[in-house]
């Protein structure tokens, strides 16, 4: 058996996977192991972000996978502890606690938000308003607040206490505020909803409301975050600072790891045995996720990212002009979303046939999430082709 039949035979039938087999990256350059080459746009669903095989990357996993990789958190750790105060000293935060997953991060602020006002209140705040076609992760916690119903199909019974408003919309999130609510969660740019930014008049209005309430604003910066939209963290857009935010992907560039940041008031709900993780922050995925963090958040590099994203943007709205199929071009940083009027699947496949990987969500929206070290010269060859296809 190949590859893909032997995957097929063995493993969950969960993923609908194109049949390519991959077997080597550098950069932002792929290989499948009939020789192919195509050029990333979507890095691993925004994970890779500097890149397939980054040399900085590859020296610090061999260097610390020859040194320790894993003691559990029962003890001390040199990585963990300057990666916590790096991204500390970098955001609004006090406090990290380290998991394995976006999906993890969030199940961590959806539990320190609800103790927080537990260990006061009782029961009584306990919910949490989330935002309608938002993505926060497949546990059954945060597959309840992600407010997509495909992702919660066969799954009942969910988890009480989680509330759908929609998306930049003011006026419901004011309504659906009660003495009963303990936060308020949401992702500044919609990554799997189909890359719709909030409106800064929102954030801020919701941000207001928040500290007039008494109640946590939660931002999912899984997608977003580490440069992604050319700030080390997207509500650095909008100049508004949550109280928790989690992050994950980009965060190690391809290693599992996950982290939810939060100030000293919000970190007060959890005490010590109240959570918990075997593999959060381990000496190996912590060094990677301190020298990408080195690299990612030097202003020049952010600076970078602004450029090139609103290079990228200017370039597609061009083939807008040209081909009505196209509805809208829209996104920040390197972060793009291009809905259509037809279904963006085939678009995919005929881009993959010219060696470029990009992505379809929500049926007609191409979404490209690049490697951040892209370059000009690959964002015309990849716009080049979309003319053709189009």
């Amino acid at each position: 058996m190949n590859t893909i039949e032997k995957t097929d035979k063995y493993v969950f039938n969960t993923y609908g996977r194109i049949k390519k087999v991959f077997v080597k990256g550098q950069g932002s350059t792929l290989w499948d192991e009939d020789g192919n080459k195509y050029t990333d746009f979507l890095a691993g669903i925004a994970v890779c972000s500097l890149g397939h095989c980054h040399p900085a990357i590859t020296e610090t996993i061999s260097r610390q996978a020859s040194t320790l990789v894993h003691v559990s958190n029962l003890y001390y750790t040199q990585p963990q502890a300057e990666l916590a105060r790096m991204l500390v000293e970098k955001s609004f935060a006090d406090r990290v606690f380290f998991a394995n997953s976006g999906a993890e991060a969030n199940e961590a602020a959806i539990k320190l938000a609800r103790r927080y006002f537990n260990r006061e209140e009782g029961n009584r705040r306990h919910k949490i308003i989330s935002m309608k076609q938002s993505f926060h992760g497949r546990t059954m916690a945060t597959l309840t607040a992600t407010g997509q119903d495909k992702i919660k199909h066969g799954f009942n019974p969910l988890v009480e206490g989680f509330i759908h408003i929609p998306f930049n919309d003011f006026n419901a999130l004011k309504e659906a505020v009660d003495e009963t609510v303990c936060a308020v969660m949401m992702e500044p740019v919609q990554g799997e909803g189909g890359v719709v930014a909030a409106s800064p008049e929102y954030l801020k209005a919701v941000r207001e409301l928040c500290d007039k309430e008494g109640i946590l604003l939660i931002f999912d910066e899984v997608q977003t975050g580490m440069g992604r939209c050319g700030h080390l963290f997207a509500h650095e857009i909008y100049d508004i600072k949550p109280d928790i935010m989690t992050l994950a992907k980009a965060l190690a560039n391809g290693l599992p790891m996950g982290a939810m940041l939060a100030t000293e008031r919000a970190a007060q709900g959890f005490a010590v045995g109240s959570h918990a993780t075997t593999f959060g922050g381990t000496p190996l995925v912590a060094s990677v996720a301190l020298t990408v963090l080195s690299i990612i958040s030097k202003p020049e590099f952010l600076q970078e990212c602004r450029e090139k994203g609103e290079y990228f943007r200017n370039k597609l709205k061009s083939l807008k002009s040209k081909h009505s199929l196209i509805k809208e071009v829209r996104g920040e940083g390197l972060l793009v979303g291009m809905e259509l009027n037809v279904e963006a699947g085939p678009i995919v496949e005929k881009c993959l046939e010219k060696g470029f990987i990009i992505n379809a969500i929500q049926g007609n929206i191409l979404r490209f999430a690049p490697p951040l070290i892209i370059t000009r010269e690959e964002i015309d060859s990849l716009v080049n082709v979309l003319d053709t296809v189009f």
